[in-house]
């Protein structure tokens, strides 16, 4: 039986990529002869028209594996989850097309999320004692689970700044969850589906790395989210498994968060800024930690790399010191993301900030 399952995780992975990796060049080709580009402007980094749209090459290939290899008669919900990607990814489509305004795409960010959480039954009803709480009313549990998951679409859009961010922080999550759904042995279908989002934004990594050919796009980057909110909302329903051996017993909710930490960190504090200077929340800057890294004179690729090894670090401290409860635990995530964001301030106020791109 594991065998099998072993199969269907390493084939989802396999075809998820090959699609994604086959279909980026007719993209990149299509948005070529439709105009379809990001164009450059003083508020972005890059200096030459890329074609965007990358996105629905890893829609395409994390919905072909899914379909093909998760068994929806033991996941029935996933019919929802495919609901709300196509809405996820309508508005991705026409904001990366034509430009949406933020109220239209938080609009159909709301919709896609009430529908997984109502109809899929997909909430956080519980609080696991945080703050002493423990279950929520159902009202409550819808609201909460929706803004989650808002909030971490927002946090993946957001972060998706330089050449193949994103994708990398993706990967290192989506592989992240894959691994303990399947090590906790109870439903595999959730390891197929994070294997299968790996697979697929590995296949459109090879475009998108520096120089990048391709962006995924605002509808790559809130497909990526929506399922990674997914997987993390899952992974804190296996509180009522009992076999959880270490993996759930002392911080399961932060281990769940861990593996999106960086982006939502990220999120926080670039939105702090903009409230604190007293502008809107939604304009864009270039206060995001990546920006500070370019500001050093990182390249994207440079850039990338560390904060992905960062992120990595992260992942390993919350495994290690998982046994302190979730309190500690998220105090010694945040002093992490602090003192890393505290050297690179300082080492731009010692060295001096280099321009981006010459902007």
């Amino acid at each position: 039986m594991i065998n099998n399952e072993i199969y269907n995780i390493c084939f989802s992975f396999i075809t998820a990529f090959v699609i994604t990796f086959f279909s980026i060049p007719t993209i990149i080709k299509v948005a070529k002869i439709k105009h379809l580009f990001d164009f450059p402007n003083p508020r972005k980094i890059h200096l030459t028209n890329i074609p965007t749209l990358g996105g629905i090459g890893i829609f395409l290939g994390f919905i072909s594996a899914m379909t093909f290899w998760t068994k929806f008669h033991d996941c029935w919900y996933l019919q929802y989850v495919i609901a709300s990607l196509i809405v996820i990814s309508i508005i991705g489509i026409k904001d990366d097309v034509i430009g949406l305004s933020p109220f239209k795409k938080a609009t159909g960010q709301i919709l896609a999320a009430l529908i997984v959480v109502i109809f899929g039954d997909l909430r956080i009803d519980n609080f696991y004692n945080i703050f002493g709480i423990q279950e929520i009313p159902y009202i409550v549990s819808i609201l909460f689970t929706a803004f989650t998951i808002i909030v971490i679409i927002n946090a993946y859009n957001l972060i998706d700044g330089i050449d193949g961010l994103a994708a990398c922080l993706g990967i290192i999550a989506s592989v992240s969850f894959g691994t303990l759904f399947f090590i906790t042995g109870i439903n595999y279908q959730q390891s197929i589906l994070a294997f299968s989002l790996a697979g697929a934004i590995l296949g459109f990594l090879r475009y998108n790395l520096t120089p990048a050919r391709i962006f995924m796009g605002d509808t790559g980057s809130m497909v990526i989210g929506f399922i990674l909110a997914f997987l993390a909302i899952e992974f804190l329903k296996l509180r009522n498994v009992v076999n959880l051996h270490i993996i759930w017993r002392y911080s399961g909710p932060l281990i769940a968060m861990s593996f999106i930490f960086l982006p939502l960190y990220d999120l926080v504090r670039v939105f702090s800024i903009r409230l604190w200077h007293k502008r809107s929340p939604f304009k864009p800057d270039q206060n995001h930690l990546h920006h500070m890294l370019l500001k050093l004179g990182a390249s994207h690729l440079y850039s990338t790399l560390i904060l992905s090894l960062f992120a990595c670090l992260l992942i390993a401290l919350t495994l290690f010191f998982q046994r302190m409860g979730n309190y500690w635990l998220g105090l010694i995530l945040l002093s992490a993301c602090l003192l890393f964001t505290y050297i690179l301030y300082a080492l731009i106020q010692k060295n001096g900030a280099k321009s981006i791109n010459g902007k």
